[in-house]
């Protein structure tokens, strides 16, 4: 936001960087997918991604192959298991392939589906015995669907790209690593993964229960490892640990093991965690713990969860999620044990030797654990994990660290990183004016650093290396941060809202977090950035999602910081109605020095910007002072502007972007990049 001169006005702007690997066939750009990648120059990986590395490696492949050749218990009965299902037969009946599959509506989604599932019990069934008789199944129907389809759509559709596609995406990586998908067909399906699946998927599902979120994030997970892209890997870590939906680990999992969903029912609470340990369990194949994040978290979600199915008591706390429609107020009924257990007692029990008996007791009862419902979760967990120990030492590189978080104060900035195997420490560098980075932490064992040598208003640049021993990892991707904001940016608190607001700013994106029960109230509770000086426009876009559903936001110009303060405002927020889709629409507002409340225009939003209910798609405010009047106006390309409304100003005073959750207990993330804020001379 340095101020230049520019045709006769002064600017101050956060410029945008693009920072995408790929161009996502356009449609992603145009989703602002910018507001979760990594920031990094380069577009090349660090590292090259282990194959087959989804949910099965060499490795494992050779474990289970052992298993069924000498008939070892419990594999042999979980392979059982897998053989006899009717979705694991090489006589299935074929049937054309399509290019749409959706969900709600239906559109070929159970086709579609009970493919993949084929696809990924015969992949796996070959890969265990050798039988080419189940991968040309397999292959038949990877080709197939790699060939024709195009979209995923209905209201569900990031639950249609998450759940059937994951086994899928794991049925290709299997034919690739025993050589039955040649690399003609692996680029056709990594073409087809990006234009058809992807889109569903790349800004997960803030407005919706947790195990949306955590569908999304293994499968996109997934998704980065077949494709070998490390940007879209670094985007699913990010959100697991960051993310502002219910689906982020320690929104979905409280630190007594309560879950979101525990008080909605008990096979979507399964449901989520299975998903979670799906995307932990990717993530250790390519040399990352997120098993172990926030003192293995995972696991106490599913002790809790085990136990109370099991019978035992547990304490429950009423809650209310993320998106502000779901409160809970008592535990659901208790349900049937979902086959899901088997995978994490082999990581935490058996490679990492930590005691789970409620997971172990919830084992006993299913072994052999056969088929989930439908494509939900990926089952026949007694085969695929059973018998899984603690990798040998010896590993002739390591891994670099991943989603690299910084977060700013005026005082400081505190880095943190997961856990890289194996990696005994890490040292931390800092680069600034000149690019040349510069050690800050030799050595340290732990997976945060506070770098307090900083200076209000100037962007830092960090990366972080593993080490073992002798041996030392490529560097992590680089993250950029602010102290504070550039002048002549501030940010402050509106009202008394009772959870603290804060801003960050990497040098493109800008996040609000705030509570707060709305903007122009009869007394605001909210958190802004503003400018002081006189102005004469401002104009910034919004990058989807927003968790909260009640939330409002955008731009204001204000007399002055106190709560009352008379104000013009452009504001985006919820349409009354129903919860689930209640739409959103553009407020032109006004509120005199008499605290009188006067709506000036309202515009509803529609498709592509608002779908089902939802905000999808990025949408670009401006506010602009021209002679004695305030327009403000909207855009869905940031060129060609619509007027909402327009209304009369006494003087001139603070532009401000703003932001406020709409719930009293919970704050939410809003995004913003392209500002511009321009003052004529």
């Amino acid at each position: 936001m340095n101020p230049h001169k520019d045709q006769g006005k002064e600017q101050s702007t956060m410029q945008t960087q693009d920072i995408t690997r790929r161009a996502f066939h356009g449609l992603l750009a145009a989703a602002g997918v910018s507001a979760f990648l990594p920031r990094l120059g380069a577009a090349k990986a660090l590292s090259a991604f282990v194959h087959p590395g989804i949910l099965h490696t060499s490795a494992d492949l050779e474990r289970m192959r052992r298993g069924v050749l000498n008939n070892l218990a419990p594999i042999a009965q979980g392979f059982a298991k897998l053989r006899e299902h009717p979705l694991s037969q090489i006589d299935k009946a074929d049937r054309p392939f399509s290019s749409e599959i959706g969900r709600n509506p239906s559109v070929n989604s159970a086709a579609f589906d009970q493919d993949a599932n084929a696809a990924y019990q015969c992949a796996l069934i070959a890969a265990v015995t050798g039988d080419e008789s189940y991968a040309k199944v397999a292959y038949g129907i990877v080709a197939g669907w790699s060939d024709s389809l195009h979209i995923v759509s209905g209201a569900d559709a990031v639950l249609m790209a998450g759940l059937g596609p994951f086994k899928f995406v794991n049925a290709a990586e299997i034919l690739r690593a025993t050589g039955y998908l040649n690399p003609v067909q692996v680029e056709a399906c990594r073409q087809m993964l990006r234009r058809a699946i992807l889109p569903a998927l790349i800004d997960f599902a803030p407005f919706a229960n947790g195990n949306w979120d955590t569908a999304a994030i293994k499968t996109m997970m997934a998704i980065a490892v077949f494709c070998d892209d490390q940007v879209l890997f670094e985007r699913a870590v990010l959100y697991y640990l960051y993310g502002d939906g219910d689906g982020r680990l320690d929104h979905y999992i409280y630190e007594s093991g309560q879950c979101q969903e525990s008080g909605r029912d008990q096979q979507h609470t399964q449901l989520g965690l299975a998903h979670m340990t799906d995307a932990c369990e990717i993530a250790w194949h390519q040399g990352i713990d997120l098993y172990g994040a926030l003192d293995n978290r995972l696991l106490k979600g599913f002790e809790y969860t085990a136990a109370y199915n099991l019978g035992d008591a547990v304490v429950f706390c009423p809650d209310l999620d993320r998106t502000g429609k779901y409160r809970h107020l008592v535990i659901s009924p208790r349900g049937a044990l979902r086959p899901i257990y088997e995978q994490v007692l082999a990581h935490y029990h058996g490679r990492q030797g930590l005691p789970a008996p409620a997971v172990e007791r919830a084992v006993q009862m299913l072994r052999p654990e056969g088929a989930g419902p439908g494509a939900d979760q990926t089952g026949f967990g007694t085969l695929l994990y059973a018998g899984a120990r603690s990798e040998q030492s010896g590993v002739l590189a390591l891994a670099p660290p991943v989603a690299l978080r910084a977060e700013a104060s005026k005082a400081s900035i505190e880095l943190r990183w997961p856990a890289v195997k194996e990696a005994h420490s890490y040292s931390v560098e800092r680069a600034r004016h000149d690019g040349r980075f510069r050690k800050l932490q030799t050595k340290t064992t732990e997976r945060q650093f506070r770098d307090s040598s900083v200076e209000v208003g100037k962007q830092y640049c960090y990366r972080v290396t593993a080490h073992r021993y002798t041996l030392s990892s490529a560097p992590s991707r680089i993250a950029r941060i602010f102290t504070g904001l550039p002048a002549p940016w501030k940010e402050m608190r509106i009202g008394n809202p009772s959870v603290p607001g804060s801003v960050n700013y990497d040098g493109s994106v800008l996040t609000l977090r705030s509570a707060g029960l709305g903007v122009l109230q009869p007394a605001d509770e909210a958190y802004c950035i503003y400018a002081a000086s006189p102005h004469d426009r401002l104009q910034a876009r919004f990058l989807p999602q927003v968790a909260s559903q009640s939330a409002v936001f955008g731009m204001m110009h204000r007399e002055d910081a106190s709560p009352k303060a008379s104000c013009i405002a452009l504001l985006l927020s919820p349409d009354a109605g129903d919860i689930e889709r209640h739409g959103w629409r553009l407020r032109m507002l006004a509120r005199s020095e008499e605290r009188i409340l006067q709506t000036i225009a309202t515009y509803p939003l529609s498709d592509p910007i608002v779908q089902y209910g939802r905000l999808m798609r990025p949408v670009w405010f401006r506010l602009e002072i021209r002679k004695l009047n305030i327009q403000a106006s909207f855009s869905r390309d940031g060129n060609t502007w619509i007027l909402v409304g327009e209304a009369p100003i006494a003087r001139h005073g603070l532009f401000a972007l703003v932001s406020s959750s709409g719930l009293a207990e919970v704050d939410t993330e809003v995004r913003f990049d392209s500002i511009l804020l321009t003052s004529a001379d």
